[in-house]
Parts: structure tokens; C-alpha cells; sequence
């Protein structure tokens, strides 16, 4: 019988034509091979020491076994590996690529930090140290875009959303929010779409209080995003798109200041569907006549009591049919300042929704909800790493163009890229990492190891 001390386990029966013994007796082997692109990718962007720089390490030199950035990264590249959590460290104190990619020798080189002090180091964060932090992530991907595009992009898009992150303790600043019917905490996450591009780059994410109304921080994030991207491409027009939980006098007030495009949601009230009317009743007609979703455009001007002025809100006259069930009235509205027809500008709206699949990403993929410290400042902290962490493998799908990995989600790039069983071999001159000769998913391996600065 196979116990704790008898690391082998054997199978027998009629599914194997003889006896399969599973034996765990190979030492120097990890199931993370593939973390070294991400490794050699961070050294390309000089991602994780620029995010150390902004940190200060308080801590009696004498006593410290692991420096700061090799805190960060043990952090940053376990949560591209899938472990989110501190705990996880226990289990990979002594794995050889771990260790390989915080610098240090894979077979003989000093263990992973623990729990205990991964939990000291990210309670230890200021205020000022997350600030400085969120600038140097958004520089970064802005600087990556830059290069690639050689500084020309004629329509840079900007887009904020919340998300919710549901908390199951006792964390500062989490509270019952009624919309979403739990404690949490409220995150808004930025991204940038450059040109006609589908592809959303996330750039920032701040954590905010579980009752934070969804405009709160919005103005600020869209001003430090302007005067950044307008650095970098100053012949470029910008375009901000946003739910209907932004939209504000203020907001407004800023964006034309700002003197950007918007198209920005906007909630129904009584005055908007009384102008909506005729085009509701025209709809209902057609949705009668066709038996199916019928949805029709138009415009009006208009202006809330503490807006400045009247501006254009287009019209989405939307009645919903689904077989036995009765007509659903659905009227939609977009504030913009765009010149184009109203379907056109709701198309433009609707193209904001792929913003749902960076946040399941980082929700599913990254587990950027993981925040489970009762410091608020510690949780903002970890939502900053799980971006980061982000921001490598946005780059390596970037440069997995034309390969299997060119479209695919992150727990997809983790699985076929990361995942990867190897064994370390070390000797005086070089370290070899064994991986499997089968491995479905060579060539895209190949082909990023070449992109990220191996040679063949």
C-alpha cells in the first residue's frame, strides 16, 4: 500500500496490459517549464524591476535572505503559473524553475520566501508605493504599444469598467453592495484599443469600497491616461467609452474640456422615453410583423438639470421577443459627441462589451479577486500583481501571432505554454531544461522562446 513515505502508486486491471506503476523519484523536475518565457519576457520589458524600484524596503539588511524584487516576482510569475495565493509558496519553496527565475541556481540555489514573509511584504505597502506602481504599468504597456506602432495610431479608445469582487471576511473597506447582493469590493479596470484593433490592452485597476458609486476615481484615471497617451501619440484622436454608471455632469464637463469623443451609456428616465415614444411604438410594430427582436435608431437632444448645456443622446428603440414569452420594451440610450449616424454610434458603443473578456480573465485567469488581506492597501496591492501579471501574458499572446496561442484566453496560454513538465539538469557551464519531445504545442513554444530573445 503506497503511503506518504512510499512516494509510488500502482495501477492494475484490464485498462493496462500490465501492471503501471506511478513512481515520484525524479528530483530536479518541475511541472512549469514553460515559466522561463515569461521570465525571459519580463527581462525584455524590465517589467518587474521598475515595479521594485517603487518600493522602499524598510527591513534590517543584515537579516534579509530575500531582496525585494525577488519578492515580486516570486509573486508576480507564481500568479502567471496559477498560484495566487501566499500559501502556495509551501508547496514550491524548492522548485527548481521557480528558483530558476528569480536568478538563483535551479538545484542548489536558496528556497522561495514562505507564506510569513510574502504576507509581511505586501502588508508593507504605502499608498505613495502603489501609486508609483500603477504609473509604471501603465508606462509600460504604453511604451510596448509605442514601439510597436513606431508612435502612430490615428484613434486611441479608452475604456473604463467596474467589476465586482466579492469578499468573504473581514476586510477594510469591504461593504454589503445591493446590486450585486454581497460584500465586496467594487474594482474599475482601464484598457486602450488602438485604431480599428480588437484587441483591449488592460493598462490600470484600482480597488475601490463595496458601496464606491461607478464614476468615483473615473475622472482621475482618464486625465493621468490622456496626458500619457498624448505623450506618446500626440497626432492621435481619442475616444473614451463608458457604462451608464459614469455618467455625470462632471464627467461630461471633463470630457469636453478634454476635448475627446464619448459615446457613454446612459440611464432611462421618464423624459427619455417620452422622446422615445414614437420610435418605441414603430418597433413594436415591426417586432409584431417579423415575430422576432425588433430594434430601430434615432436621436435627440438633451440635457439633464445639471448639465451645462444639451447634448446628442442617441435612441435605441429595442423591443425583445422570445418564443412564449410576451414583448420586452428595451429602450437604450448613448450620450456622444460623434458625428456619425445613430446605428453607427451604437455599434461603437457595443464594441466596449469585449471589456467583459479582460475582466474574466483577470477574475478566472489571474484571480485578481484574491483579496483576502484585511488591509485595503495589501488587497490593492495584490489587484496590482494579478495586472502585472496580466501584462506579461498580453505580450506573449501579442507575440504569438500567427501560432495556436494568437487568440487564445490566459488559462489557455497557461495550460499549453506554462504548464510543461521539465527536468533541470546543471553543470559548470549551462543549465538544460528536458522538456518533452511530444509536446503538442512545440512549435508555438519554439516560435515565442525565438520571440522573447532564445536562438535556435
Amino acid at each position: 500500500m503506497a503511503t506518504d513515505c512510499i512516494p509510488q502508486v500502482t495501477f492494475q486491471g484490464d485498462g493496462f496490459p500490465k501492471p503501471v506503476v506511478a513512481r515520484f523519484d525524479q528530483p530536479d523536475a518541475s511541472s512549469d517549464g514553460g515559466l522561463v518565457l515569461v521570465k525571459a519576457l519580463d527581462t525584455q520589458l524590465d517589467l518587474t524591476a521598475r515595479l521594485a524600484a517603487c518600493l522602499d524596503d524598510g527591513r534590517q539588511p543584515g537579516k534579509v535572505l530575500h531582496e525585494t524584487i525577488e519578492l515580486l516576482q516570486q509573486r508576480i510569475f507564481g500568479v502567471c503559473a496559477g498560484y495566487a495565493d501566499c500559501n502556495d509558496a509551501a508547496r514550491l519553496v524548492h522548485d527548481p524553475i521557480h528558483k530558476l527565475v528569480l536568478g538563483r541556481d535551479p538545484i542548489t540555489g536558496l528556497g522561495l520566501a514562505s507564506q510569513p514573509t510574502l504576507s509581511r511584504f505586501e502588508n508593507a505597502v504605502s499608498a505613495r508605493e502603489l501609486r508609483a506602481m500603477t504609473h509604471v504599468l501603465v508606462d509600460a504597456v504604453i511604451a510596448q504599444q509605442r514601439r510597436r506602432l513606431k508612435g502612430r495610431a490615428t484613434r486611441i479608445t479608452i475604456d473604463l469598467d467596474p467589476t465586482d469582487d466579492p469578499t468573504h471576511g473581514q476586510q477594510e473597506f469591504a461593504f454589503f453592495n445591493g446590486h450585486y447582493d454581497t460584500w465586496c469590493y467594487l474594482p474599475v479596470v482601464a484598457t486602450v484599443t488602438f485604431n480599428d484593433e480588437p484587441t483591449q490592452f488592460a493598462v490600470a485597476a484600482v480597488l475601490r469600497s463595496g458601496t464606491a458609486p461607478a464614476g468615483l476615481g473615473a475622472r482621475g484615471i482618464l486625465r493621468a491616461l490622456l496626458r500619457k497617451l498624448r505623450a506618446a501619440f500626440p497626432a492621435a484622436t481619442f475616444r473614451v467609452r463608458l457604462d451608464g454608471g459614469f455618467a455625470s455632469a462632471k464627467l461630461f464637463t471633463f470630457l469636453d474640456r478634454e476635448q475627446v469623443e464619448y459615446v457613454v451609456a446612459m440611464a432611462s428616465n421618464r423624459r427619455l422615453e417620452k422622446r422615445a415614444r414614437r420610435l418605441m411604438g414603430r418597433a413594436r410594430v415591426l417586432a409584431r410583423q417579423t415575430g422576432e427582436t425588433a430594434h430601430l435608431y434615432g436621436e435627440t437632444r438633451y440635457a439633464a438639470k445639471k448639465w451645462t448645456r444639451k447634448r446628442r443622446v442617441i435612441i435605441k428603440a429595442e423591443v425583445v421577443r422570445h418564443p412564449g414569452r410576451a414583448p420586452k420594451n428595451n429602450p437604450r440610450f448613448v450620450v456622444t459627441n460623434l458625428a456619425l449616424g445613430p446605428p453607427a454610434v451604437y455599434a461603437v458603443y457595443c464594441q466596449r462589451g469585449d471589456v467583459e473578456n479582460r475582466l474574466k480573465e483577470l477574475h478566472h485567469g489571474l484571480e485578481m479577486d484574491r483579496t483576502s488581506c484585511s488591509k485595503f492597501l495589501a488587497n490593492q496591492f495584490r489587484v496590482l500583481l494579478a495586472l502585472a501579471a496580466y501584462v506579461l501574458f498580453q505580450e506573449l499572446r501579442r507575440r504569438a501571432a500567427k501560432t495556436a496561442g494568437a487568440d487564445a484566453q490566459v488559462t489557455t496560454l497557461r495550460e499549453r505554454l506554462i504548464k510543461l513538465a521539465v527536468w533541470v539538469e546543471r553543470s559548470a557551464r549551462r543549465i538544460v531544461l528536458h522538456l518533452p519531445l511530444t509536446f503538442p504545442w512545440r512549435p508555438t513554444w519554439r516560435q515565442l522562446a525565438r520571440a522573447v530573445g532564445a536562438t535556435s
